[in-house]
């Protein structure tokens, strides 16, 4: 049955509001797959539920403040907002709808008790719905499903609630959480309706039902206060911003609390700013209770994970679990004739301070250090993780190398090599099936599912090892000439599954340093395809191109076609060059070989050999085959 409705009214007090009572609060996420309507549906909750100014311009992908999520399309930080209804303060937690962001996903909802559970009515649940949802499952919390773009043309309303109980039966922890609400939206429109047959209106059925089937807060008001840190903000003012569900007492501006770490570590410090959220703003309380979110500062050491407790009691809460990282790249200084002319943050102390601020709000990342004092050891779950922390810096102005990913692999009790496998799911037309299943299969990929939906798209569904997938989207959309979509999640660590075909082409090097010409570049494009246009500055060992075979091949684009008695220089200037192809960050990560860097500024993206010149590439070559000569290589080598 669902709870009453609570009709505690808020209060105000002195410097701002504050809700009276846990049971005029509700803690909700909205979890979804990329490109399911997630934040749309929230900026049209935010707009209805009138926060705003009538003549205040908020914008369309209200939460998505980051420029790259606005890029992208895709939420990458996960954020919390409020609104009020009939009385009652709802919390909503945004989550991001990518499976490398998982490690945001998992911190957040014990946040929450409910979830907003939107899928697409055309696609279905997909990957990363299985993720979040059995990860929101597992904690308890109460579902509400919103089959979301009903008004698309090719929706399978009927089809995808059966896909969506199948899914609830395999996951489901409790038999309650079977009986779930559903409600049918046009985010787009901002509108919803408890059935087919209603008219869609306004957003009001979706509020409704929030109020109704999620529970308050199961918190206990009285005892010592005990907050869990979930979010980090920072504020130039008012410095660290700690941000978590108040699970038991009364916070207080002013109060003396005790930060408890992750080891058990204490110390004592002083609340000097309390805030509590409404729409996009943080208002200033006197005191919170259990069971709102609030943010506070005060805590300038305080980490995602640990406790701040009321320093009579301090008592810690069980810390935040993670999941491991499973690919992992080298950042180092940028060692490149180019170094430090376009960043402004270019030193092994800089990018080594940098990443260690990026540890205290990305709690999935791992950074070690390695043997070169220069060179870091970075960890994610997966390569999109990975590349937006590299996009990240480089806007802040850093410049460093990066390596190629790589798995991480592991050993189990008994001495075995386990890697991780992933579930990837691939939609393509019909015609490009082959294709894909050659591809899969030449990676270790396993079919489990293959569900055509008779309108000329058929769904793939594969356990591959990640090794597999490192460099498949882009193979994928050259084989299906960009007609296919590539998903993945996380399974888990199984048996290595033996070598895998590296089958890459070879680079085209630049052998001279200089300046690329016309003249130099339509040689280099008689052997393959180009990165680069006329007027690019290049040095020796940068890559300038792919070539149509196996192997690298040294050419100088900086050479002009000299003159003679007979003909100028400039004779043949309508030679006309084929477009160079411009990489993106991700295909640049992909395209690298183990012997080659990447190398990112501010302004630029270059490839290039990890050593530059041929007589040092040669030594390496050397080297390596003396270590295979005296122990076999480990496993797991492209």
């Amino acid at each position: 049955m669902p709870p009453e409705r609570a009709t505690a009214p808020l209060a105000i007090v002195l410097r701002g509001f504050n809700v009276t009572s846990q049971a005029a609060i509700r803690n909700v996420a909205i979890i979804a797959h990329v490109d399911h309507g997630k934040t749309t549906l929230v900026d049209a909750m935010l707009k209805q539920s009138h926060i705003f100014r009538e003549n205040q311009a908020v914008g369309e992908l209200i939460l998505d403040s980051n420029d790259l999520e606005r890029e992208r399309g895709i939420t990458i930080l996960a954020k919390n907002t409020a609104i009020t209804y009939r009385g009652i303060k709802i919390n909503i937690i945004d989550t991001p709808g990518h499976a490398d962001f998982g490690g945001e996903v998992e911190r957040v909802l014990n946040m929450a008790d409910g979830c907003l559970l939107l899928v697409d009515a055309v696609e279905g649940p997909m990957p990363q719905t299985r993720f979040v949802l059995r990860v929101a499952l597992q904690m308890g919390l109460r579902p509400i499903v919103v089959i979301n773009k009903i008004d698309r043309s090719a929706a399978r309303i009927r089809e995808v609630l059966d896909e969506i109980q199948d899914l609830f039966l395999e996951l489901a922890t409790d038999a309650d959480q079977l009986d779930f609400p559903v409600l049918y939206a046009i985010g787009r429109n901002g509108t919803a309706a408890r059935s087919l047959d209603e008219p869609q209106r306004d957003l009001q059925p979706l509020f409704d039902t929030i109020v109704d089937a999620v529970p308050p807060p199961q918190v206990q008001q009285e005892g010592g206060m005990q907050l869990l840190v979930t979010a980090l903000d920072y504020d130039n003012h008012k410095g660290r911003i700690a941000i978590g569900r108040l699970s038991r007492g009364t916070a207080r501006l002013g109060m003396s609390v005790v930060r408890i770490t992750r080891n058990g570590l204490q110390s004592r410090h002083t609340v000097t700013y309390l805030f509590t959220h409404l729409g996009l703003q943080r208002i200033p309380v006197e005191e919170a209770h259990a069971g709102d979110i609030i943010a506070l500062t005060g805590i300038e050491d305080a980490g995602i994970g640990e406790t701040l407790a009321d320093a009579t009691t301090p008592e810690a809460l069980p810390t935040i679990q993670i999941s491991e990282p499973t690919v992992e790249i080298t950042i180092g200084v940028n060692t490149s004739p180019t170094a430090g002319r376009e960043g402004r943050f270019v030193t092994s102390r800089q990018l080594g301070a940098r990443l260690q601020r990026e540890l205290a709000t990305n709690v999935a990342l791992r950074v070690d250090a390695t043997e070169a004092a220069d060179v870091f050891r970075v960890a994610g779950r997966g390569e999109l993780h990975l590349s937006i922390l590299i996009e990240t810096m480089r806007r802040e102005g850093y410049e460093f190398e990066v390596s190629r990913p790589e798995v991480i692999l592991k050993r189990d009790s008994e001495d075995r090599l386990l890697e991780p496998v992933e579930r990837a799911t691939i939609d393509v037309i019909d015609s490009y099936v082959g294709p894909v299943t050659e591809l899969l299969s030449q990676r270790r990929g396993q079919m489990v599912n293959l569900v055509a939906d008779g309108n000329g798209s058929t769904r793939l569904e594969y356990h591959v090892p990640t090794r597999g997938l490192i460099g498949l989207r882009n193979a994928l959309l050259t084989a299906t000439r960009g007609e296919a979509v590539l998903h993945a999640l996380l399974l888990g660590y199984e048996s290595y599954q033996g070598e895998m075909p590296y089958n890459r082409l070879g680079a085209l090097v630049a052998s001279e340093p200089g300046v690329a010409v016309t003249y130099g570049l339509h040689n280099a494009q008689a052997r393959g395809t180009t990165f680069i246009g006329p007027g690019t500055e290049v040095y020796e060992g940068m890559i300038i191109g792919v070539q149509t075979r196996s192997g690298d091949l040294l050419i100088n684009v900086c050479k002009e076609k000299q003159k003679t008695n007979v003909r100028s220089s400039t004779s043949d200037i309508a030679v006309q060059l084929t477009p160079h192809t411009v990489l993106s960050l991700e295909q640049s990560l992909d395209f690298l070989a183990r012997d080659e860097l990447l190398e990112a500024t501010p302004q630029s993206l270059r490839l290039r050999k990890r050593y530059l010149t041929e007589q040092e590439r040669t030594k390496a070559r050397e080297r390596e085959r003396e270590q295979r000569n005296r122990q076999p290589a480990l496993a797991g080598e492209r």
